[in-house]
């Protein structure tokens, strides 16, 4: 019989809490009546990050996917009123990607979702242990990336 395998029995673990964290933020938006797929979550998001509206290739860049998967994200996001295409001021055959105010609505209900998920997730622990996994999480999130350029 083999010995445990740690690091195997922990990314299994970081899967099982990254499901459970999903799971409930899915619950969180549901009550909250705000129907979004998590990919148009993460590009409404990316659109947030930009100090001016993005242009779909600087999107399909920063979320590394073929610019065809951002139009169609984009087509969903415009038809719910979250963002709207707008050419870009400088040359008007770029379009850029603009949040709307119900675009600024739902992103403020996915922090509220996100963290009341994770204050659920949280709860069993003390102030000290959130501090220390915290830390521990900054650590493997802000920390070097073996085979990153």
């Amino acid at each position: 019989m083999s010995a445990p395998d740690p690091d195997g029995l922990l990314a299994e673990q970081l899967l099982r809490l990254t499901r459970r964290l999903h799971r409930s933020q899915k619950r969180q938006l549901e009550s909250a009546d705000v129907a979004i797929t998590p990919a148009q979550s993460r590009l409404l998001r990316t659109v947030a990050h930009y100090d001016r509206p993005p242009r779909m290739a600087d999107l399909a860049e920063r979320l590394e996917v073929v610019p065809r998967a951002i139009t169609s994200l984009v087509d969903g996001l415009e038809a719910s009123g979250c963002v709207r295409r707008a050419p870009d001021p400088d040359n008007r055959r770029v379009i850029r990607i603009e949040l709307t105010d119900a675009g600024r609505a739902v992103l403020r209900a996915l922090r509220s979702a996100r963290r009341a998920a994770a204050e659920d997730i949280l709860a069993p622990l003390t102030a000290e242990e959130r501090a220390t996994l915290g830390g521990l999480l900054s650590t493997l999130v802000d920390g070097p990336h073996p085979g990153r350029c």
